[in-house]
Protein backbone atom coordinates (compact mmCIF):
# COMPACT_ATOMS: atom_id res chain seq x y z
CA UNK A 1 0.00 0.00 0.00
CA UNK A 2 1.27 3.42 -0.79
CA UNK A 3 1.64 6.00 2.12
CA UNK A 4 -0.71 9.02 0.35
CA UNK A 5 -3.47 6.09 0.19
CA UNK A 6 -2.01 5.06 4.02
CA UNK A 7 -2.54 9.23 4.84
CA UNK A 8 -5.72 9.80 3.50
CA UNK A 9 -7.47 6.56 4.78
CA UNK A 10 -6.24 8.02 8.89
CA UNK A 11 -6.91 11.65 7.97
CA UNK A 12 -10.31 10.56 7.31
CA UNK A 13 -10.90 8.63 10.60
CA UNK A 14 -8.78 11.70 12.51
CA UNK A 15 -12.79 13.10 12.54
CA UNK A 16 -15.01 11.77 15.86
CA UNK A 17 -18.00 11.43 13.66
CA UNK A 18 -16.44 9.79 10.80
CA UNK A 19 -15.10 7.41 13.03
CA UNK A 20 -18.05 6.90 14.61
CA UNK A 21 -19.48 5.97 11.07
CA UNK A 22 -16.71 3.68 10.60
CA UNK A 23 -17.11 2.10 13.74
CA UNK A 24 -20.88 1.88 13.21
CA UNK A 25 -20.69 0.20 9.92
CA UNK A 26 -18.37 -2.12 11.25
CA UNK A 27 -20.69 -3.27 13.40
CA UNK A 28 -23.19 -3.51 11.46
CA UNK A 29 -21.13 -5.95 8.70
CA UNK A 30 -22.01 -7.47 6.55
CA UNK A 31 -25.71 -6.01 5.64
CA UNK A 32 -24.31 -2.40 6.20
CA UNK A 33 -26.53 1.00 6.77
CA UNK A 34 -28.53 2.66 4.12
CA UNK A 35 -26.91 6.62 4.55
CA UNK A 36 -30.83 7.98 6.16
CA UNK A 37 -29.89 5.19 9.20
CA UNK A 38 -26.40 6.28 9.95
CA UNK A 39 -27.44 9.69 10.07
CA UNK A 40 -30.06 8.87 12.63
CA UNK A 41 -28.15 7.00 14.59
CA UNK A 42 -25.30 9.34 15.13
CA UNK A 43 -28.08 12.20 15.20
CA UNK A 44 -26.08 13.68 12.38
CA UNK A 45 -27.83 15.94 9.64
CA UNK A 46 -28.15 13.86 6.33
CA UNK A 47 -26.33 16.74 4.31
CA UNK A 48 -23.51 16.24 7.02
CA UNK A 49 -23.77 13.06 7.02
CA UNK A 50 -23.20 12.48 3.02
CA UNK A 51 -20.26 14.83 3.17
CA UNK A 52 -18.23 12.33 6.18
CA UNK A 53 -19.67 8.83 3.88
CA UNK A 54 -18.17 10.97 0.40
CA UNK A 55 -14.61 11.32 2.56
CA UNK A 56 -14.53 7.71 4.02
CA UNK A 57 -15.41 6.71 0.46
CA UNK A 58 -12.97 8.41 -1.43
CA UNK A 59 -10.01 7.10 1.13
CA UNK A 60 -11.62 3.97 0.41
CA UNK A 61 -12.74 2.74 3.71
CA UNK A 62 -16.42 2.31 2.66
CA UNK A 63 -18.35 1.21 -0.03
CA UNK A 64 -21.59 2.46 -1.34
CA UNK A 65 -24.50 0.28 -3.06
CA UNK A 66 -27.86 1.77 -4.09
CA UNK A 67 -30.71 -0.90 -3.03
CA UNK A 68 -33.63 0.73 -4.80
CA UNK A 69 -34.02 4.10 -3.27
CA UNK A 70 -31.48 4.02 -0.35
CA UNK A 71 -27.67 3.86 -0.93
CA UNK A 72 -26.46 1.64 1.94
CA UNK A 73 -23.04 1.92 3.17
CA UNK A 74 -20.39 -1.25 3.93
CA UNK A 75 -17.17 -1.18 5.53
CA UNK A 76 -13.90 -2.35 3.17
CA UNK A 77 -12.35 -4.02 6.03
CA UNK A 78 -9.57 -5.54 3.52
CA UNK A 79 -8.69 -1.58 2.98
CA UNK A 80 -8.75 -0.79 6.54
CA UNK A 81 -6.65 -4.22 7.14
CA UNK A 82 -4.17 -3.12 4.59
CA UNK A 83 -3.48 0.28 6.37
CA UNK A 84 -3.13 -1.63 9.42
CA UNK A 85 -0.66 -4.02 7.90
CA UNK A 86 0.99 -1.12 6.23
CA UNK A 87 1.51 0.95 9.81
CA UNK A 88 2.35 -2.51 11.82
CA UNK A 89 5.29 -3.42 8.86
CA UNK A 90 6.53 0.17 8.29
CA UNK A 91 6.80 0.83 11.56
CA UNK A 92 8.28 -2.41 12.86
CA UNK A 93 10.16 -2.96 10.41
CA UNK A 94 10.62 -6.16 10.43
CA UNK A 95 11.71 -6.28 14.32
CA UNK A 96 9.82 -8.64 16.53
CA UNK A 97 9.88 -6.91 19.64
CA UNK A 98 8.30 -4.07 18.44
CA UNK A 99 5.68 -5.88 16.78
CA UNK A 100 5.14 -8.92 19.33
CA UNK A 101 3.50 -6.60 22.15
CA UNK A 102 0.70 -5.23 20.16
CA UNK A 103 -0.18 -8.72 18.34
CA UNK A 104 -0.04 -10.31 21.61
CA UNK A 105 -2.59 -7.21 22.87
CA UNK A 106 -4.76 -8.35 19.58
CA UNK A 107 -5.19 -11.59 19.84
CA UNK A 108 -7.43 -11.86 23.02
CA UNK A 109 -9.95 -9.41 20.89
CA UNK A 110 -9.21 -10.83 17.76
CA UNK A 111 -8.17 -14.45 17.97
CA UNK A 112 -7.03 -16.36 14.42
CA UNK A 113 -9.89 -18.51 13.30
CA UNK A 114 -9.35 -22.39 13.74
CA UNK A 115 -8.82 -24.21 10.30
CA UNK A 116 -10.85 -27.37 10.71
CA UNK A 117 -8.36 -30.37 9.70
CA UNK A 118 -9.13 -32.18 6.07
CA UNK A 119 -10.40 -35.62 6.82
CA UNK A 120 -8.04 -38.54 5.33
Amino acid sequence: MESEKVILALAALAQSTRLDVFRLLTKHEPDGLAAGDIAKALAVPQNTMSSHLAILSRAGLVTARRISRSIVYRTDLKAFQAVVLFMLRDCCDGRPEICGPLIEDLTPCCPPKTRRKAHV
